[in-house]
């Protein structure tokens, strides 16, 4: 899937009317065309999927993917726990680390800008969030690598003298948490970062030519047949087994698994059941419908704010539900849907994000769902 991604990423930055595609305001294109002077766009990315015979990816966060300490650090309590150490009697249990992969992929990306001296590094997102205790997880980290690490706002930049400042640190590694669309639109606040970032004089990560494949068209085009030209024959079966079917919402004709469908509007409005109506670039489970969970004023309502502001329409992948102990408010083992959502770094696997949630959207900032821990198990 990553190769499928890597080749649709070429096709977008050589063709314009395939680029038109993801609806990309002016500003956010122009910073995707600008040289990254980093291998890849998307040091680090995350695959949302269910896990549930096959793996089905709904989602590919290739911006600015979050989670990764979380994980590891609620990892290291479960390791205290008296119920661990007796499970590790019946069981092999392997951890599954992830933080550490995002500094190292980082600091690559950071060599390959032509970083040569050791950097220092700015968390840049906005303030009174509550992903800011990540934040500090990640100062922590580097910092044990001796390498200074601080959080600010984007306003408290500085471009000048042919660098990036935070008062008078000169700033040479961003960790790009802020989302490219909310820097552009903050206007002057977020002008130093995106001046430093096209002068070159700041490597950013993961760039901003990373929003290409995040907008939520890319699985559009991962599985539209109109671009199986794109991709090699084991990459059309990968895209057919594991995306599911994806289409911008708009008037006209499409497919769907090969079959045509003369009215995309009518054939949405009809597969209320069977289909999801996503925003093409927000984030938080922010404007998601499912179809399965709404009236059918609310899906119209939905289909009509769809066809007005850029949306897709993708295919229901049932969750995978399973029992879970949970203790609050009282003791009980409660039914719980699961995502298992893959980080890739440097272009490879490494570890994943899995949230539990008692409800159908799958998001723990829209409410209902924790992060986890992750571990491979075999029998002992």
């Amino acid at each position: 899937m990553l190769s499928a991604l890597g080749a649709l990423e070429r096709a977008l930055l050589t063709d314009s009317t395939l680029r038109a595609e993801l609806d990309l305001h002016p500003e956010e294109e122009r910073l995707a065309l600008a040289d990254t002077r980093c291998a890849l766009s998307s040091p680090a990315s995350r695959l949302d999927s269910f896990v549930s015979g096959t793996v089905r990816f709904m989602e590919y966060n290739a911006e600015s993917p979050a989670g990764m300490a979380y994980g590891d650090r609620l990892t290291d309590v479960f390791e205290t726990l008296p119920v661990m150490r007796d499970f590790r009697r019946r069981m092999r249990i392997r951890r599954l680390p992830v933080a550490d992969h995002q500094v190292d992929a980082l600091l690559a990306s950071y060599e390959q800008w032509g970083g040569r001296d050791t950097p220092v590094v700015a968390i840049v997102d906005w303030p009174g969030l509550p992903t800011v205790a990540e934040f500090e997880l990640f100062v922590a980290a580097f910092r044990a690598r001796g390498i200074d690490a601080f959080i600010c706002e984007p306003k408290s930049l500085a471009h000048r003298n042919g660098g990036l400042y935070l008062g008078d640190t000169r700033i040479t590694l961003v960790y790009r948490r802020v989302l490219a669309s909310e820097l552009l639109a903050s206007g002057d606040e977020g002008r130093a970062l995106i001046d430093a970032y096209l002068a070159g004089d700041v490597c950013v990560v993961n760039p901003f030519r990373a929003k290409l494949l995040h907008k939520k068209m890319s699985l559009a085009l991962l599985s539209d047949d109109r671009y199986a030209p794109l991709y090699s024959a084991q990459q059309r079966v990968a895209i057919e087994r594991h995306i599911p079917w994806t289409r911008k919402v708009r008037e006209g004709s499409v497919t769907r698994h090969g079959e045509p469908v003369a009215d995309l509007v009518a054939h949405i409005r009809e597969h209320r059941a069977q289909l999801v109506i996503k925003p093409n670039d927000d984030y938080g489970g922010r404007g998601v419908t499912l179809g399965w969970l709404s009236s059918a004023d609310e899906w119209d309502q939905a289909l009509r704010t769809a066809l007005a502001e850029p949306s897709v329409v993708q295919e229901a992948v049932p969750a995978p539900v399973q029992p879970f102990p949970v203790t609050v408010p009282e003791a009980a083992i409660v039914e719980l849907s699961v995502d298992t959502n893959p980080y890739c770094f440097q272009g490879r696997m490494r570890g994943c994000l899995t949230r539990v949630s008692a409800s159908a959207l799958m998001n723990v900032t829209a409410g209902a769902g924790s992060v986890v821990p992750s571990y491979v198990l075999e029998e002992a």
